[in-house]
C-alpha cells in the first residue's frame, strides 16, 4: 500500500470534495472572510481546497455559534480520472462542540430512494447543512459523463449516545440512484482532540462514479424551550483550533495531515 503524508496547513482539501458534513466540522480552523486556497500535488493527483468558518473571533471561556464552509476539487496531472476516495477518519478539536438539543432527527427510512427535493421536504426540520457535488461517471466502453447533485446533511438518530449525520445525495446518470450513508460523531479524549468521525464512502454508480468537486455550508440554528442553539460551535481557548485527518483512496494511496488554524479571542 502506498502511503503519502502531508502536514501543511490545508483547510478542507479532500473532505469537501464529497462535501461531508461531519468531516467539514473538522475545519474549525479557518475563516470564511479570509478563505485560503490550497493546491497540493501527490504524484499524479492534484487536490485544490478552500474553506473555513465565521466568525473568526470567538470567546475564550464559552462556546459560540459558528458557520462552516468548505469546497474542493480533485484532478490529475495526466488528465486521467482521479482515484476514488474510499474512507475518511477525522479527529477534531475539543474546543469545538456539536449541539443537537431539541433538534429533530431524520431516519434512513424517510430518505431511502428519494431525490434531493423529496428528501429535503421529508426531513426539512433536521437539515444541518447543504452543498453541491459533481462526479464523472465512466462506464466501460463509453465516454465519461458528468453528473451533479445537491448534497444534504441531516441530523440523525443518536447511536450509542453519540450524534450522527445522515449524508444524502441523488444521481440521475446513468440511471436514478440515491446515495445515503451515516457518519457517527464519537466523543473521545485524545490530547487536543475531543471528537472522532469516520466514514466509509459508498460506491457511486457501482464503482464507476468518480467524485471530482464539491462545496458545503453547515450552520443550523434553532430555538428550544426559549433558548437559542447552534449545531456548530467553538471557542478560542489557546489561539488556535486544530484537527487531523486520514484519507484512503481506492488505488491504495493514503493521505494524512494535521490542520492548524489561528483564531482570535473576543475581547
Amino acid at each position: 500500500m502506498r502511503r503519502i503524508r502531508d502536514h501543511r496547513n490545508l483547510t478542507l482539501t479532500v473532505v469537501a470534495v464529497l462535501a461531508l458534513s461531519v468531516l467539514a466540522l473538522a475545519t474549525t480552523a479557518g475563516a470564511v472572510k479570509k478563505v485560503e486556497r490550497v493546491e497540493l500535488r501527490l504524484g499524479d493527483l492534484v487536490i485544490i481546497g478552500k474553506g473555513g468558518f465565521r466568525p473568526e473571533t470567538l470567546p475564550k471561556d464559552r462556546f459560540a455559534p459558528i458557520e462552516l464552509y468548505g469546497g474542493g476539487k480533485l484532478s490529475t496531472v495526466s488528465g486521467e480520472l482521479p482515484p476514488i476516495l474510499n474512507e475518511i477518519t477525522f479527529e477534531f478539536d475539543k474546543h469545538g462542540l456539536v449541539d443537537t438539543l431539541g433538534l429533530p432527527a431524520c431516519t434512513r427510512g424517510k430518505l431511502v430512494a428519494t431525490d434531493v427535493p423529496t428528501a429535503r421536504k421529508a426531513c426539512g426540520d433536521a437539515i444541518v447543512g447543504k452543498g453541491f457535488g459533481t462526479a464523472v461517471v465512466k462506464l466501460p466502453e463509453q465516454a465519461p459523463i458528468s453528473a451533479g447533485t445537491g448534497i444534504t446533511l441531516f441530523n440523525g438518530p443518536k447511536k450509542g449516545g453519540n450524534n450522527t449525520v445522515l449524508v444524502h445525495a441523488h444521481l440521475d446518470v446513468p440511471a436514478p440512484s440515491t446515495v445515503l450513508f451515516q457518519v457517527v460523531i464519537e466523543k473521545i479524549h485524545n490530547g487536543p482532540y475531543g471528537y472522532r468521525a469516520e466514514a466509509n464512502i459508498p460506491k457511486l454508480v457501482n464503482g464507476f462514479g468518480h467524485p471530482v468537486s464539491g462545496h458545503i455550508t453547515i450552520g443550523r440554528k434553532w430555538t428550544f424551550k426559549g433558548k437559542k442553539h447552534s449545531y456548530a460551535n467553538a471557542r478560542c481557548a489557546n489561539g488556535r483550533l486544530q484537527a487531523k485527518g486520514e484519507f484512503g483512496f481506492e488505488d491504495g494511496t493514503r493521505l494524512s495531515g494535521t490542520f492548524l488554524r489561528p483564531c482570535k479571542v473576543l475581547k
